[in-house]
């Protein structure tokens, strides 16, 4: 189990603000020398009226002369004032005393201030100590007891925490209840994972608003979800709006740059096309990348498009280096270096590259004797074309499978069911059963071939089933190769 306190908490060296003064920054994590809260330094008029005070056992004077003395960096005098004064019922200096040791690696003694501070009602620490059980002894059941007190009187970013905390524990109408106050509350990623909860759960009027809601706000993840839900449901104009928002609210935003290449591409405008997948592209986005070369390709800017698709391939896109192999072959009559892009896209299943190498090692007179194209075939590589709406699905589901750090499957395993099923039916009757035509065609079980359908059918309409795990995705793709395998098809 994740819990809340290691996903969003404070780093280890906290940066924590005391409670009223703004502690100069050299002063942070530095021991002072030997001594030096002992120099003599006059008091002004001021803390010698602070200091009679607190002498005299007043909690309030006590507490302001810690914080006249962690203003100048004096941290060792400023935490004995506020003692004094935490013990005598000062809740501010208690909630310092609790900052103070958090930010100096003694979270017990935090935790002892906090709690004391928390149990006067105070929200703010209640948050704290709620983080710090939570990271240092596990202690859900006091965690969310402090965090609803804390939620409950307004403090920020208690509610998103008891979301992020149902979530963990699997509670998902109580993760919806306070995602739905931090949302209301203006906390856009708890709007957000609203929107992943209703999607996963089947509900894309959900989903929708909430991502329309994040996205107004510049919330960039929830613009570029609301994208991808608009093209799955076939809304270009919307999803390109969307886009459009999201990389307004983040300027390199690869997915939707790639996005809003793909949409301009489709109306045959290479020159926007290229700019979106560019931007794309310079983020190390190996899609982005691999489209920008195959764009160039098309406006006959071959050097741009070598550059390109070699980024792609070498981070081991098959289809990357399946071009980029054409291209040597094309434009250089490089058959060595063509023969090495191809390889290692064959290596990945890629079947025109595999046709492509055996074709190379025949025209080449500087292959070792005998060399063969591939000595242990592997499992096909999915290379046709995907519909726009189809990967936008398979990344939803991406999404909401891995919600909360959970194992996703991958996207393009995803893809490559979907598209299997689309391949495989085309052409069957319509009134006839494709599950029984199917087996009795490929041989394979119909049990098999109905999983597929099942998992399919999750894929596309969300809510139907649980979310198919990675083992299952696996599974089920060893049964869309055979099924492809049984009818002749790759």
């Amino acid at each position: 189990m994740t819990f809340v306190g290691t996903t969003e908490a404070a780093p280890a060296q906290p940066d924590i603000r005391l409670r009223g003064i703004q502690v100069p920054e050299a002063s942070r994590g530095v021991r002072p020398a030997p001594n030096a809260s002992r120099r003599v330094r006059p008091l002004d008029p001021v803390e010698e009226s602070l200091l009679a005070a607190a002498q005299g056992g007043d909690p309030d004077a006590a507490h302001r002369l810690g914080r006249r003395c962690a203003e100048r960096g004096d941290r060792w005098a400023a935490r004995h004032w506020w003692e004094r004064a935490a013990r005598v019922g000062n809740v501010d200096s208690a909630f310092n005393l609790g900052v103070w040791h958090q930010r100096h690696g003694t979270p017990e003694e935090a935790i002892g201030w906090y709690e004391k501070a928390a149990g006067t009602g105070d929200a703010e620490a209640a948050v704290k100590l709620a983080v710090l059980l939570l990271d240092r002894r596990g202690d859900v059941p006091a965690a969310r007891r402090w965090l609803e007190m804390a939620a409950e009187n307004g403090a920020a970013g208690a509610a998103r925490r008891l979301a992020l905390l149902s979530e963990d524990e699997g509670q998902l109408t109580g993760a919806r209840h306070w995602h739905t106050k931090a949302a209301l509350e203006g906390d856009l990623r708890s709007a957000h994972d609203l929107g992943v909860l209703g999607y996963a759960a089947g509900d894309e009027a959900e989903a929708g608003h909430w991502w329309e809601y994040a996205a107004r706000g510049g919330h960039a993840e929830g613009a570029y979800h609301l994208g991808l839900l608009m093209q799955a449901m076939g809304n270009d104009d919307r999803a390109e709006e969307s886009y459009r928002l999201a990389i307004r609210a983040r300027a390199d935003h690869p997915g939707a740059a790639c996005r809003l290449g793909g949409l301009t591409l489709a109306r045959r405008d290479l020159s926007a096309a290229r700019t979106y997948f560019e931007l794309a592209a310079r983020t190390g986005h190996v899609e982005g990348q691999r489209l920008t070369g195959l764009v160039c390709v098309e406006m006959g800017e071959r050097a741009a498009a070598g550059y390109w698709l070699g980024l792609a391939a070498a981070a081991d896109d098959p289809d990357a280096a399946y071009n980029l192999g054409l291209l040597l072959v094309s434009e250089h009559g490089d058959l060595m270096g063509a023969r090495h892009w191809f390889r290692m896209a064959a290596a990945r299943g890629h079947r025109r590259a595999a046709a492509e190498l055996r074709d190379v090692l025949a025209r080449s007179h500087d292959c070792p004797h005998g060399e063969q194209p591939l000595l242990y075939p592997p499992a096909p590589y999915w290379d046709r074309p995907v519909k726009p709406d189809q990967s936008a699905r398979a990344e939803l589901a991406v999404l909401a499978a891995g919600r909360r750090g959970a194992p996703a499957p991958g996207e393009h395993d995803l893809i490559e069911i979907i598209g299997t099923w689309d391949l495989v039916i085309r052409g069957l009757p319509e009134q006839a059963d494709p599950i029984r035509r199917l087996a009795e065609t490929s041989g394979l079980h119909t049990t098999a071939i109905e999983h597929l359908c099942s998992v399919r059918a999750t894929l596309l309409h969300p809510g139907t089933a649980p979310w198919p795990t990675p083992a299952e995705v696996a599974h089920v793709l060893v049964t869309a190769r055979d099924l492809r395998r049984g009818l002749g098809l790759r």
